[in-house]
């Protein structure tokens, strides 16, 4: 077999931009959910919000490129504001079910007939990238052995990881002040804070709107590496890609997304470029599984990893049972 493709492409997962858009993602998540305690299951409906807001903005009614990115953050705050006006009363499950339907309209919405004039429809929008590609200063690829990344790739990762540090820096300030005190006081009493004379709902819509912003970063990165938005791309599997993230790096750790977000992607991109390799070497026979199966196998074995990761440590690799929405026992 060749290790050597099969350790690049696995490697390369630890960095490319898509680790990037799902770590901040699940970064945003995180202060919904390891830090307020809001079971938010809408979070792609950010992430496409702000992708079609610079990519409507740019391609549909070919205004600048940094208006679009205006646009989006914007797009990100005003669907907090939707989302959080009728639903932060509620708790839990009752949360959950309104988010995910939430979600479900924008994606749909944007997959409307009726408004595919600007959205694209189905098809999506494309040609809204070209001015951040221009920007690009790198005259030259990065080939460190195994891993290779072309000139495209490395300029939307520099943007990327910058956007990551930013998003960790804030995270972790915000949650060492006084509010990050409150949110996470929220999250463990919600009744006792509001005893205390906090506006419970507003501090929650706070944290709502910060994490949809930050949220909706992983939607620009996620756009630009494709040069192209589709509205099935932003679906509920997208969050619960996020959860699993924010649960195995360790929820309410600042690091715990960027960190849950590389294992999730190594794994996934070790496991599918093995099974097929293993495959055609004939070490898995075909009447066991062939290469078009593989790619769910692969999912399947990711899976049962984190479920015996929820099982025997639930807090994920740097969490604490005691600041998650876990069983603590």
């Amino acid at each position: 077999m060749n290790w050597d493709i099969i350790f690049g492409v696995s490697l390369e997962s630890l960095f490319n931009a898509t680790m990037i858009a799902y770590a901040l993602a699940a970064i945003g998540l995180n202060v919904h959910f390891g830090y307020t305690g809001l079971l938010n299951f809408g979070q792609s409906a950010f992430l496409g919000v702000a992708a079609y807001g610079l990519a409507m903005t740019v391609a549909t009614f070919g205004a600048p490129f940094w208006l679009g990115i205006v646009i989006g953050l914007a797009g990100a705050v005003v669907l907090a504001l939707l989302l959080g006006i009728p639903t932060l009363r509620l708790r839990a499950d009752y949360l959950a079910i309104v988010t995910i339907a939430a979600a479900e309209i924008v994606r749909l919405l944007f997959r409307s007939v009726s408004l595919s004039e600007w959205t694209g429809g189905s098809d999506g929008l494309q040609a809204f990238s070209d001015d951040f590609y221009s920007l690009n200063p790198y005259s030259s690829g990065l080939d460190i052995g195994i891993v290779t990344f072309d000139v495209r790739e490395l300029w939307v990762m520099t943007v990327g990881w910058i956007l990551v540090a930013v998003s960790l820096l804030v995270v972790f300030l915000a949650m060492r002040s006084p509010w990050g005190r409150v949110i996470k006081a929220i999250r463990e009493d919600e009744d006792a804070v509001r005893s205390l004379g906090k506006n419970v709902v507003s501090y929650k819509m706070q944290s709502l709107i910060l994490g949809g912003v930050l949220g909706s970063l992983g939607g620009f990165v996620f756009a630009l590496s494709r040069a192209a938005v589709q509205p099935d791309t932003y679906g509920t599997e997208f969050t619960f890609y996020m959860y699993t993230i924010v649960i195995l790096g360790g929820a309410a750790r600042v690091f715990g997304p960027v960190v849950g977000s590389m294992i999730f992607w190594f794994l996934l991109a070790f496991v599918n470029a093995l099974l097929p390799a293993l495959i055609s070497q004939g070490y898995i026979p075909t009447w066991l599984m062939d290469a078009n199966q593989a790619g769910s196998v692969g999912y399947i074995l990711v899976g049962l990893g984190l479920v015996l990761l929820l099982i025997f440590r639930p807090q994920g690799i740097f969490g604490d049972k005691k600041e998650v929405m876990l069983d603590g026992r």
